[in-house]
Formats: C-alpha cells, sequence, structure tokens
C-alpha cells in the first residue's frame, strides 16, 4: 500500500481528443472560450471511458523534475494573483506548482455565464523563495486550493485544497487540516496494486457576490475508468460538500470503492503496547462511526493492527458513515506541534437509495503518524459493468461531531489493558450523551455484551462520578484466537442507552 506522500503525488496527464467529434479543452493562452453545461464534464469522462486507457506522461523540465521537498516548499502561490481577488466574491482559488511529487499537469478553466476559459500558467504567478523561476510556459498546474472568510470576516483563510490523484481535503472553522477524502477507491487492501485514478481537469465556476457556496467541477481517469464530479462546497461552522459522481467504467469493477476516506491512526488508549511516546494518543481519526439501514448507531474504534486488515459492515441503503475525531481537548494528545485536537471529523451523507453493499474498513501497519493507514469506503455489493453510467450524490460534513440519534450515548473513548486473569484483558468503554446523562446513579443500567470466539466475563455498568460519564468494562478471554468480534451497548428496560461499540479482537 503507498501512503501519504506517494498518494499525494498523483499521476500525470495531458487532456485527450475525445470520440464522437466532442470538443477538446484546451490549456494554452491562445485557446478559445468554449460552451459549458451541467452536462460537459460527463460527457468528457463518457467519451475517456469509451476509449482506451492512455498511460500517463511525468515528463516536466529538468529544472523542476529534479527538485527536492524543501525548494518545493518555497514554490508559492501570490495572494496577489488570486482567482476572483478584487471582484467583491467570497471565494478566491489559488494554484498549486507541479514539481516534486506532484508532477501531474492538472488543466483548469474558470466558467462565467455559462463559458469556460483556461487559467494559464505563468511563472509570475509563484514565487520561489531563493530559487530562481523556471523559465517556462504552457506548464498547467497541480491542482488548487480555495480560500474564504470562514474565521473571521475581513480574512481569506483556505478552505479546501484538491492536490495529489483524487485527493481533497477541507476545514470548517477553527480546524486544520487532518483527513482526506478522494474520488474513487480501487483495489484498496487487495493482494493486487491499488489503483489510483486521477483528477486531470477542473472547471471552477466564478460564483456570485453573496453566495455561500462555491461550484467545483471535476474531470477524473484512470486504467479502469472515467468519472465525471460537482462539488458544492459551502463552509461554515460545518463545511459541507454536495457531490455529484457519475462513473464510465472501462472494465468490469467488482471491488470499487464509493466516497473513501483517508486518514491516519497511530495509537491510543486502546492499545499502546510496545508504544514509547510521551503522547497519550496520536491520530487524525480514532473511530469509524455507522448510521446504517436498519437505524443501529455503531462506533468502531480504530487500530493499528500488526497485519493489514479489513472489515466490511454489511448493510442496505446506508444513513451514512465516516471517520470521527472524538477527542477535542489538548490533554488527549498533548501535542503543540500537530494540534489534533483540532483535525476535521468527516461523515458521509448518501443522498436517494445505494442498496445493498457494505461499508469497507482498511486498517494497516504503520510505525509513524506521517503515513495515512486508514481507509473506509462503501463498496456497493453488485459489480460495475463496463460501458454503463452510475450515479452517486451525497454529501460530506467536515465537522468537529455529527449528531445522529440524539436519545443515545455515544463512545467517548476505548481503553484496554491487562486483567487480573491470566491471558485476559480488560475492556474499559466511557460514554456519554443522550438518556444516559439524566439518570442517577443507582439506574438499573445493563451491559448488552458478547464476543464471537472467546469469552467476555464480570460484565458491569457504572457511572463515573468524577466526569458524570457512565462507564461498562469486562474482560475478554478470546482462548488465543484470532479475529474475534466483540459487540457491546448500555441498555435498561426501556432500550439501548447507547450506540453499539464494536472490536476487532487479535490476541
Amino acid at each position: 500500500m503507498r501512503r501519504r506522500k506517494v498518494l499525494l503525488a498523483g499521476l500525470s496527464l495531458p487532456l485527450l481528443a475525445l470520440a464522437g467529434g466532442m470538443k477538446t479543452f484546451a490549456a494554452n493562452a491562445s485557446a478559445d472560450v468554449s460552451p459549458f453545461g451541467d452536462d460537459t464534464v460527463a460527457g468528457l469522462a463518457r467519451g475517456l471511458a469509451a476509449k482506451p486507457y492512455q498511460p500517463p506522461s511525468t515528463d516536466l523540465p529538468a529544472a523542476l523534475a529534479k527538485i527536492g521537498y524543501d525548494q518545493y516548499r518555497d514554490y508559492r502561490y501570490r495572494a496577489d494573483r488570486a482567482l476572483w481577488r478584487d471582484t467583491g466574491v467570497p471565494f478566491q482559488a489559488q494554484f498549486f506548482h507541479r514539481g516534486f511529487l506532484h508532477k501531474d499537469r492538472v488543466d483548469i478553466y474558470e466558467v462565467v455565464d455559462g463559458q469556460a476559459a483556461p487559467v494559464v500558467y505563468a511563472p509570475d504567478m509563484f514565487t520561489y523563495g531563493r530559487s530562481p523561476a523556471p523559465n517556462v510556459r504552457d506548464l498547467g498546474f497541480a491542482g488548487f486550493r480555495l480560500h474564504g472568510p470562514i474565521n473571521r470576516p475581513d480574512y481569506f483563510d483556505e478552505i479546501a485544497a484538491f492536490l495529489g490523484a483524487s485527493y481533497f481535503r477541507a476545514v470548517a472553522k477553527g480546524q486544520s487540516y487532518g483527513l482526506s477524502a478522494r474520488g474513487l477507491a480501487l483495489k484498496t487492501g487487495d493482494p493486487e496494486p491499488e489503483e489510483f485514478p486521477v483528477f486531470k481537469a477542473f472547471w471552477l465556476e466564478r460564483p456570485a457576490k453573496g453566495a455561500d457556496a462555491a461550484v467545483v467541477h471535476a474531470l477524473l481517469d484512470g486504467p479502469s475508468a472515467a468519472a465525471a464530479f460537482r462539488f458544492s462546497i459551502k463552509p461554515g461552522v460545518e463545511t459541507v460538500f454536495d457531490v455529484d459522481m457519475r462513473l464510465y467504467p472501462r472494465v468490469e469493477l467488482a471491488r470499487a470503492g464509493i466516497a473513501p476516506l483517508t486518514s491516519m491512526f497511530d495509537f491510543d488508549a486502546s492499545d499502546r503496547l510496545g508504544v514509547d511516546d510521551y503522547r497519550p494518543a496520536v491520530h487524525d481519526s480514532d473511530g469509524l462511526a455507522l448510521l446504517n439501514g436498519r437505524n443501529e448507531q455503531v462506533w468502531r474504534p480504530l487500530q493499528n493492527p500488526k497485519a493489514v486488515q479489513m472489515s466490511a459492515f454489511q448493510d442496505d441503503n446506508p444513513r451514512g458513515f465516516g471517520l470521527m475525531q472524538r477527542k477535542r481537548a489538548f490533554s488527549d494528545y498533548l501535542d503543540l506541534e500537530a494540534g489534533y485536537q483540532k483535525r476535521p471529523s468527516l461523515w458521509v451523507e448518501p443522498i436517494g437509495d445505494w442498496g445493498e453493499g457494505a461499508v469497507t474498513l482498511v486498517e494497516i501497519p504503520t510505525v509513524d503518524e506521517y503515513h495515512d493507514n486508514i481507509v473506509a469506503f462503501w463498496r456497493p455489493k453488485q459489480a460495475f459493468a463496463a460501458g454503463r453510467e452510475y450515479r452517486f450524490r451525497y454529501r460530506l460534513h467536515w465537522c468537529v461531531d455529527h449528531a445522529w440519534q440524539r436519545d443515545l450515548a455515544v463512545v467517548g473513548s476505548t481503553r484496554i489493558g491487562k486483567a487480573p486473569k491470566a491471558g485476559s484483558r480488560l475492556v474499559v468503554i466511557e460514554l456519554y450523551g443522550g438518556r444516559l446523562d439524566s439518570l442517577p446513579a443507582d439506574a438499573k443500567v445493563k451491559v448488552d455484551a458478547l464476543a464471537s470466539k472467546g469469552a467476555l466475563r464480570n460484565a458491569v455498568a457504572y457511572r463515573n462520578a468524577e466526569t458524570g460519564h457512565w462507564r461498562m468494562s469486562f474482560e475478554v478471554d478470546a482462548g488465543g484466537q484470532a479475529d474475534a468480534e466483540l459487540r457491546a451497548r448500555l441498555v435498561d428496560a426501556k432500550g439501548a442507552l447507547s450506540e453499539t461499540w464494536l472490536y476487532r479482537w487479535n490476541p
């Protein structure tokens, strides 16, 4: 599995001439302005998928092909050259230079009144630190980022960035970058190499004055499929992307991942074996949240496993899933530089009927905090046939947390350590919220728990007098068996008091 730096590098791919007499969008100063409508990018994607895939070109001028990280980070877009600056609209766009790991040529267009015109690269759009400006023209870009007054009205903060393969990320008010989303996941977690399709072109619609959302269109291509995306991006206390995806497979896709999310989990109190670190936790996300088609709310703490593991949560018409960062206090991490308490949670809300399939979680071993090792996505039960169109609409919520069923308590933390009996481990789960918070300490609260293998013993529920939260705890003895699935929740005479906690146990 390739990790964060390699994933963000992407692949270089020029625009292709399309079948069926459709006009190709050029990216040079003499290009004509072209009509643009709601179906333009879908037509381009459909045309690409009807032709054999052309492998990417990674050609760059020698001055750019060999630069390293320190030199590349000095290549900065000039704020005074931002797209839409001084137009009075509430968004601006800046662009990433090609070079270092970001060798892809990405063509970018501005759409105004139904007409698309290329944004043409020029060296003086950037500053280069101590390096000379490259003597090149018609280079294209590596990606772009959106800015807007999300934290204060007089300053345009960075809201979202699209850079590398089909990756993009965003923040809500007061947050810093953490996990990423991407357009499409292919062969993720499979024995064969993962495929990384790329966003090869973007169309940015000029917002109206007073607009609360920016609209971005993207063309994706890869060996197995092409796709068209429309993103409506509304920043705020919760930054929301409304996504419309139209997928065109070149070949049958039996294991595609829709609405994929990518994050990092190194360690937490659930597993500190072998960890030598002053910080109590290190992660961009600490759990996978699910709201399935049966209206069951589920929490699955993330793991840094000894070997790659995949978990599939079967469902029919899911109501949502996401990689969440629930720990929000500085004391949870004690990291002055990384600020993990400010990383976004990301919740996927399907729009319409997604049918049968599974929310799939891939967890990859990592030895540090610099490599993404967590992937989650929706995998439909039925394969996608070549030559057809498949459409998925969904909403991405970049947020602190997300409210599902407010009467249920949620899992605040999972702690696992040595139990009194040899070979057993003690699991302590902290819960808060919902009806549970209003119950007295002597309420008849029970633990509803089971294990697919081995045994659970001494399951108890009790109030934490120090915090006002509740705890459930039990001892696990898997009997040396691997891949035991654990399940637990709190209940009373009225029914469920908490969401369902799930865990894969490997002794």
